[in-house]
């Protein structure tokens, strides 16, 4: 898989997740195998770049190249604009956000909702390409709604605009996240355009991940919510890619030792207040479904400060190891359910 001068070690790509692929969590997802990241989504609009949560989401220190910048709006020249800010900002990759179906975004006209206007399309590829001398690659869906797909149009665009790679998410706007993401027409895609495609949506096994890529042909496969408190399954896809085995899953002492060095990178990177609170996410998605996971989790969430919450969560994992040294689910996982 190669975007521009880069060439990913793998086919397997961490998707881009507003208010989860901070820099830990995708320094994590490269740890167990992910080839590629790309950056939380950062508002074009410049009056809001110095905001906290902006410059949190644009730390790369430290980070494994390539680094990659998404970067969201609806006016060409401030989408340009925020290219050349993220390039001078670390970025070696720009990607643009055409996919993300949020109501707050897509009433600013952008994410998405941009495929309802194909020439605003097609000048925002433009002008963002034009702007900076590293490669600009493009994360969009099949359409707004369904019936009106037009994803065909928008990919020879992309090409023509010189966009260096193209993932594309199996459903439209209208869709968000239900029903099963459709991969037909990414083949078809697939088929028409020379430049790289990378095939998302509802990726949550390594033999979904073969099916996937066998279905569309993709260059690469992106992984989004499966791989929220399962970093490990991007090390599961990769065995299974390439040699039809199974790993097994982690057991709880592994799990356990993971969690808590991401805990730790969380309270580095966000400090004590946020730190504890942007963690309680991340400790309900690794302990879903496992068991009497839902008392330790009402627990957990009254806990106010990083050290508590780090003891609270040894102390589960500890009662989980006393019981057994593999993960015991509650009920049957459904990694998708409920978000």
């Amino acid at each position: 898989m190669q975007i521009g001068p880069y060439r990913l070690k793998n086919n397997l790509i961490i998707a881009p997740m507003a208010g989860v692929t901070d820099r830990p969590f995708r320094t994590l997802c490269k740890y167990f195998g992910a080839g590629h990241a790309v950056s939380e989504m950062m508002t074009s609009d410049k009056t809001l770049r110095m905001n906290k949560k902006s410059l949190y989401r644009a730390n790369f220190d430290g980070e494994i190249a390539p680094i990659s910048a998404q970067i969201a709006g609806s006016d060409p020249q401030q989408m340009a604009e925020a290219a050349r800010y993220q390039v001078a900002n670390g970025a070696q990759i720009v990607d643009i956000n055409m996919g993300c179906p949020a109501k707050k975004v897509c009433n600013k006209l952008a994410g998405s909702a941009l495929l309802q206007n194909e020439s605003l399309v097609a000048q925002i590829l433009d002008a963002v390409v034009a702007a900076v001398d590293v490669p600009v690659t493009l994360k969009t869906r099949l359409g707004f709604c369904n019936g009106a797909e037009n994803i065909l149009r928008v990919a020879k665009r992309a090409e023509q605009a010189g966009i260096a790679a193209l993932a594309i998410h199996g459903r439209t706007r209208e869709d968000m996240y239900t029903g099963a993401a459709r991969y037909a027409l990414i083949a078809q895609v697939k088929q028409e355009i020379a430049i790289p495609v990378i095939a998302n949506g509802d990726i949550d096994s390594p033999q979904k991940a073969r099916m996937v890529l066998e279905q569309t042909g993709a260059d690469a496969i992106m992984i989004g919510r499966a791989a929220q408190g399962r970093p490990w399954i991007f090390r599961e896809i990769a065995h299974y890619l390439d040699t039809g085995e199974y790993l097994p899953p982690p057991d709880i002492l592994e799990v356990k030792n993971i969690l808590l060095e991401h805990l730790q990178e969380l309270y580095a990177f966000y400090g004590e207040y946020s730190g504890c609170r942007i963690a309680r996410k991340h400790i309900a998605w690794y302990t879903r479904d496992l068991k009497s996971s839902n008392e330790f989790r009402q627990a957990m969430y009254q806990v106010e400060s990083t050290h508590e919450q780090a003891q609270v969560v040894t102390r589960y994992f500890n009662q989980l190891l006393e019981q057994d040294e593999r993960l015991q689910y509650s009920e049957a996982v459904n990694l998708l359910e409920g978000y």
